[in-house]
């Protein structure tokens, strides 16, 4: 019994003994240095950073990109952002955020984060709209024919004229009247009734004489269909 105990002790000293040799470094082995640089950190360092800066008063559009390390900025990608940029801001469904969303999606296709502005006579981050009167309904304030600017804006209230989207109509301009939650009553300024007569073709060289009676156009619409504030008229 004695001796099959210090044969088991032989053999566990034996094995750690090995253990030992395994797992001691030697003065030759390699050494391995831990980096403190996170995932995140690398892809930082790779990613380019540029300030961009839009300049527009509705109808002309200029663009200035400038790296933060100062150095040079891709030529094809300020000419896509200028492009982009000017498209985006003759549509009339465009915000100041979806302006500066597609320029920040085209830096990042050539690996930059892009910090944008937009500068207008309305001041920073202030969307013009240019637009023509096309009708009488707000004589006398405005003329047919007459060129006006709005400011992009959902920010209304009782008496500003503004731009909206007419379902029927497309592009309207008329005073705001009322609001009412999510909705909004336009009226036209000029509130005359005009009627008159005219011939209407019944077929066969026959011919109806009507009368026409045109009134202003007043409507309720959703908040949301309006564009903007006239600014400059």
């Amino acid at each position: 019994m004695r001796t099959k105990v210090i044969a088991i002790i032989g053999i566990i000293v034996v094995v750690l003994a090995a253990l030992v040799v395994a797992f001691h470094p030697t003065e030759n082995t390699d050494k391995l240095t831990i980096s403190n640089v996170t995932p995140n950190q690398t892809a930082e360092a790779a990613q380019h950073h540029v300030n961009v800066v839009v300049k527009t008063d509705g109808t002309d559009v200029s663009l200035h990109a400038t790296a933060a390390d100062n150095s040079a900025v891709p030529a094809k990608m300020i000419a896509r952002m200028n492009s982009t940029a000017d498209a985006d801001i003759q549509s009339e469904t465009s915000t100041v955020n979806s302006v500066k969303a597609d320029i920040k999606a085209i830096a990042a296709k050539y690996n930059y984060t892009a910090n944008v502005t937009i500068v207008s006579q309305f001041g920073t981050d202030q969307l013009p709209f240019p637009a023509t009167v096309d009708g009488t309904s707000m004589i006398p304030t405005l003329e047919d024919g007459q060129d006006i600017i709005a400011v992009k804006t959902k920010s209304i209230k009782v008496g500003d004229i503004v731009i909206a989207e007419h379902p029927s109509y497309g592009l309207i301009v008329k005073r705001v009247a009322k609001i009412s939650g999510s909705k909004v009553y336009l009226k036209s300024d000029n509130r005359e009734v005009d009627t008159y007569q005219t011939q209407q073709d019944m077929g066969n060289g026959t011919y109806e004489v009507v009368t026409v009676t045109k009134s202003p156009l007043d409507t309720w619409l959703s908040r949301s269909s309006v564009i903007g504030v006239v600014k400059v008229y």
